[in-house]
């Protein structure tokens, strides 16, 4: 009887962790809507739905999952992983005003990595979110100064269209998004 009580408490643990630990990262929902339309709040919306597709196409990866690539030619789930962190540094850089350098460049876990990343997305968003005028984040090279346009073409949509190359890897390995995620709402079944 003791072992029966002592599995069902652990297992009730196990569950409100799991549950926790996934609430504890942005994105597992989009955030509600802004009440005005403006360039900022437009953008953070395009950031926000960028946190969401990757938080739900990277969310349980797998070893197998993270070393699938469907030909020698591409990268691999984790190699996709990393070039969608190294293009969250960028957006998050323009909203600080930061000059990108290798600096920001570390190794870390596939854990680490989906955790920066999707902090540096809401990051992003919450600034833009806030702003009236959005034209002052530029990306910052060196000396050259792109203008944000650029970042809505470059690095946010090459990341969305990195998250549903990710969504179609894990499918192709056998582990698929789960189908309670809507992506036109931005929430989740319960």
């Amino acid at each position: 009887m003791k072992q029966y009580i002592l599995s069902i408490a652990l297992l009730i643990s196990v569950i409100s962790f799991a549950q926790t630990e996934k609430t504890d990262l942005p994105y597992y929902e989009i955030p509600d809507n802004s009440e005005q339309f403006t360039a900022g709040t437009v953008a953070a919306r395009q950031v926000d739905a960028l946190g969401f597709r990757f938080y739900w196409a990277t969310e349980g990866l797998t070893e197998k999952d993270l070393a699938y690539k469907p030909n020698e030619d591409v990268r691999t789930t984790g190699e996709t992983v990393k070039h969608i962190y190294d293009l969250s540094i960028i957006i998050v850089n323009s909203t600080l005003n930061k000059v990108n350098n290798n600096d920001d460049k570390v190794e870390l876990t596939f854990k680490d990595m989906r955790e920066k990343t999707l902090r540096n997305l809401k990051q992003a968003a919450d600034i833009l979110r806030g702003s009236d005028d959005i034209s002052k984040f530029k990306i910052l090279f060196g000396t050259n100064e792109i203008p944000f346009w650029n970042n809505i073409n470059g690095p946010i949509a090459d990341s969305i269209w990195h998250a549903g190359q990710i969504a179609s890897y894990r499918r192709t390995s056998g582990n698929a998004i789960s189908s309670k995620v809507n992506h036109f709402w931005g929430k989740v079944k319960k």
